[in-house]
């Protein structure tokens, strides 16, 4: 067997990698494979400053792009190994996958590589989570590989944690800079990033969701009003605050967005309580944990006619895939 995949490989699993949720939908990642490697790069042209001024999310989300990699190429027979952040004097160069074959691929590996076409973010109100008292404790499991750490908050703490995020919303209001962001990643018509007002909500249903950013919302029929307020379980993933710490976190996240879809839950990101000094705060008491809050995620069930929702839009392989070295073509 070929000791390094071919580009028969290499661009689907790109393809896989580049669905994965960022802020925005701006996805802000590259990649450069060279023959013998493959290189992930920031995109700092897709950086929102007035959101996320030190860049947090943009490592978070390049991460969850690198577990939706690995998943992808894991299904594909290939196990990697990570170096992150390889050249000391090119930041943006965030890690070099490395390639070894895989001597059996798991029916688990090829579970979690199909869901990462069936996920999507689903901001609308969720039922409660069916059987989660089994997968709970399977929860930390997942993300131990990457020293991350998860806190799936109790019912009780619901109305602090709502506070926590009218606070944000509260502060944010006044905010002139981040709104003309927010307006315009809600609202251009490029085709291939940004948030189409297919995965936003109407006033009606944001008033049934307590927790979540506030975007600008659609008009529309309400829908899942037999969902009077949202009942799902939200957890918290939180980590060191350093880029490595936090490029791991995003691993993390693409580990348990993934397993969530294979046991059937919708998901929903959430990042905007952790922006803020004091949002932040609120959560991380709720946590108490040692670990910064990074992201929260809703976590709950959706009715089956909701499952195949249209997917936003995501940028061609060859805006986010540079071949830099001799390679067989992809194959489509």
């Amino acid at each position: 067997m070929d000791q390094i995949p071919g580009m028969d490989t290499i661009g689907p699993a790109v393809r896989l990698a580049g669905r994965a949720p960022s802020l925005h939908n701006s996805q802000p990642w590259r990649w450069v494979f060279d023959g013998s490697a493959l290189h992930l790069f920031s995109v700092r042209s897709r950086m929102l400053p007035a959101t996320d001024h030190s860049s947090r999310q943009l490592l978070l989300s390049c991460g969850i792009a690198l577990g939706h990699l690995r998943s992808a190429l894991a299904a594909a027979g290939w196990r990697t190994r990570v170096v992150y952040f390889p050249n000391p004097t090119r930041h943006e160069e965030l890690a070099t996958v490395e390639f070894e074959p895989a001597p059996i691929v798991t029916d688990a590996e090829r579970e979690q590589a199909a869901a990462i076409t069936v996920r999507y973010t689903d901001r609308l109100p969720f039922g409660a989570p069916a059987g989660w008292h089994d997968f709970e404790p399977l929860l930390q499991v997942m993300v131990d590989p990457f020293d991350a750490v998860v806190t799936v908050l109790p019912r009780e703490a619901r109305a602090e944690l709502a506070r926590a995020s009218r606070l944000t919303a509260g502060v944010r209001r006044y905010d002139s800079a981040y709104q003309a962001e927010l307006h315009w990643w809600a609202g251009h018509s490029l085709a291939a990033t940004g948030i189409p007002p297919a995965a936003r909500i109407s006033a009606e249903e944001r008033g049934r969701v307590d927790v979540g950013r506030a975007l600008p919302t659609v008009a529309g029929e309400p829908r899942r009003t037999d969902i009077a307020e949202d009942e799902s379980v939200v957890l918290v993933v939180s980590s060191g605050p350093s880029s490595r710490e936090l490029l791991r976190c995003g691993e993390a996240l693409s580990t348990i967005l993934l397993e969530c879809t294979v046991a059937g839950y919708a998901t929903c990101p959430l990042t905007h309580v952790t922006e803020l000094p004091q949002s932040r705060a609120v959560i991380r008491a709720l946590t108490d944990r040692d670990e910064q809050p990074q992201v929260l995620i809703r976590v709950g069930t959706v009715p089956d006619s909701d499952r195949n929702p249209t997917r936003t839009p995501r940028l061609p392989l060859e805006q986010i895939l540079e071949v830099s070295g001799p390679t067989t073509p992809v194959t489509e």
